[in-house]
């Protein structure tokens, strides 16, 4: 829902109010519903709006606060925005609108930067004191929403995406080196406060941010769910977990149906999306909207899983949309793909989510995705490895099975100039695992994946690909409340049956078994999984352009090797090697960097 941007000055310089403009119009897709910017001394915000909740002008943004003396801008939905405004009417407090963007602001003056922790949802937002010049910075729990930096000597902006602020212009689009090697090695993975680029940083998740109009800023990190064995869950049996698991995600579908549009929902016909359908049907939904994606076969290969989610719909009787999209279109999927991403992705899963979200705009603009499931209830094949390794050599077992390359193949592939004395990945990898609150290896590995690789490939990707179409995608699994129960699952409940032993035991009382005994799925795009013909000519432009041999990423020898034999050279997740090198490029070529 939304895109934010704005910008605060510390040297006494009025902000920069064409950028701003700038910035504000690259989001116009994320909100197409309506813009407004609003400025005072040092301090500009813009946004634009998608009309979800208090569809009235009294709900437009930037939203002033004349009472209270606060301006908000934001970006995301407060599910419990409605429990939150009868309690701060309790409180005194008189509104002017029916929209959770008013609750933000009441509730920051009410509880200070402990407002986030009141809040179920997912947002990012900024709050300025017109009284003190302060400016707050807020991201959810989870990430589901994210927030850009663009720090600079005398000022700050920030934005929704990171193309947003190249737009404003005046940015330092150099690679940096770090993050490079991330990209690398992390299977792509770029954690905060780093993105490619030297000149953005990201807000990490859970984190408000003060800053004082002299440019000092402090952070509070609010929320990281211990990965441990909690007292209060002492003798539950195998059965209790999977009613506790069941319940606690119905009230998180429950909670993200709270919209004043309809919300329908993505479907996979994989357990997890067909798992909210059927809850959605338990608590009485009728005529619910549901999409299912698929492309046409290529060779041997399926190009969608229609015969799972036709089953679900048959089953809970919902309004299906089956969307077959010809091969002709994975190519305009692609390019458009790449032009939504915030930074460069390598998953294939990209180009279906920007095309189904294309098409599903044109129903609905609320959807539940049932994103957020295999990273917090071990349902990848690098999980049951770690089930009986000590927590001291998580990171052995982990990095052997996740990591594209080690430190020593890194220097290989780069050019001298984009190397790093240190192993910056494997040894934040490793002081990340290492922090207290996670009894087991598995433990520590879940907690890594759903604070750091959750956030930064596939929470990113949903929200990248869906808002390019103004379509707001909401996660029930990425509910915190299920985050912080599932954190606290023993191992062995989650690794059963090849992993989310748990989850497909519980949805057993609610989906017929067709749905949880079939083999894991995934988004085919069967075009692209081999990169031949015109996919290939586009990786082989990107990497051969004058912008990439100036750049100088990548050893020569090693483009030309991959060039020569392009589907043979895989990581160990089964990634395609040359694929990963010309996304980046690709990526950094059509934002305009080098």
């Amino acid at each position: 829902m939304c895109g934010l941007s704005g910008e605060i000055r510390f040297d006494g310089a009025p902000p920069d109010l064409e950028g701003l403009d700038r910035m504000s119009a690259v989001m116009e897709p994320r909100g197409p519903d309506g813009h407004g910017r609003w400025h005072h001394g040092p301090v500009a915000l813009a946004h634009r709006r998608l009309k979800i909740i208090d569809l009235t002008e009294a709900g437009a943004q930037p939203m002033v606060d004349d009472e209270l003396d606060l301006v908000t801008v934001f970006n995301g939905c407060i599910y419990n925005y409605r429990q939150l405004r009868e309690e701060l009417s309790a409180d005194g407090y008189r509104f002017f609108s029916t929209s959770d963007t008013e609750v933000i602001a009441k509730a920051y003056h009410r509880w200070g930067v402990q407002c986030v922790d009141h809040f179920m949802g997912m947002f990012a937002f900024a709050v300025h004191e017109r009284r003190t010049g302060r400016l707050i910075l807020g991201r959810d729990r989870l990430g589901i929403k994210p927030l850009y930096l663009a720090p600079s000597p005398g000022r700050l902006r920030f934005a929704s995406s990171l193309p947003a602020l190249l737009a404003g212009g005046d940015i330092d689009t150099t690679i940096d080196p770090v993050a490079l090697n991330f990209y690398m090695s992390f299977h792509a993975v770029v954690p905060p406060p780093m993105t490619i680029l030297r000149g953005v940083r990201k807000l990490p998740p859970a984190t408000v941010r003060v800053i004082e109009p002299d440019g000092t800023s402090t952070d509070r990190c609010y929320w990281s769910p211990a990965h441990e064995r909690a007292d209060r869950y002492a003798g539950l049996t195998e059965n209790d977990w999977q009613e506790l698991v069941l319940d606690t995600l119905q009230a998180a579908v429950q909670r993200r149906m709270v919209a004043d549009v309809p919300v329908g929902v993505l479907l996979s016909g994989g357990i997890d999306s067909s798992v909210i359908v059927a809850l959605l049907a338990r608590a009485g939904q009728h005529g619910l909207q549901t999409f299912s994606i698929g492309f046409e076969r290529v060779g041997d290969r399926e190009g969608d899983e229609f015969e799972f989610s036709d089953i679900v719909a048959r089953e809970f009787d919902t309004r299906h949309h089956k969307l077959l999209m010809p091969s002709s279109t994975v190519l305009d999927g692609l390019d458009g793909a790449i032009g939504a991403m915030a930074e460069p992705m390598v998953s294939h899963d990209c180009i279906a989510f920007y095309l189904l979200s294309r098409a599903v705009s044109e129903h609905l603009t609320v959807v539940q995705s049932g994103q957020g499931a295999d990273e917090l209830l071990a349902g990848y094949d690098w999980y049951p490895p770690l089930a009986d390794v000590p927590p001291d050599r998580a990171l052995e077992v982990y990095s052997g099975r996740f990591f594209d390359r080690d430190k020593a193949t890194m220097s290989t592939i780069l050019q001298p100039q984009w190397t790093i004395p240190d192993d910056a990945p494997r040894d934040f990898v490793a002081a990340h695992l290492n922090r207290p609150g996670a009894d087991t290896a598995l433990d520590r590995v879940l907690r890594l994946d759903s604070q750091v690789m959750l956030v930064d490939d596939p929470v990113k990707r949903v929200d990248n690909m869906t808002m390019a179409w103004g379509l707001e995608a909401r996660t029930p699994f990425l509910d915190h409340e299920f985050a912080e129960l599932a954190a606290a699952v023993p191992p062995a409940l989650k690794l059963a049956q090849g992993g989310k032993g748990v989850l497909k035991e519980a949805s057993r009382k609610v989906l017929p078994a067709q749905i949880i005994d079939r083999k894991k799925g995934h988004f085919p795009v069967p075009a692209i999984i081999n990169l031949e013909g015109e996919y290939l000519g586009r990786v082989r432009d990107a990497l051969t352009a004058p912008a990439a041999r100036d750049r100088g990423l990548f050893d020569p020898d090693y483009v030309a090797r991959l060039l020569a034999d392009p589907n043979r050279h895989r990581t160990p997740l089964g990634s395609n090697q040359l694929w990963q090198l010309g996304l980046l490029e690709m990526w950094l070529q059509r934002h305009g960097v080098g």
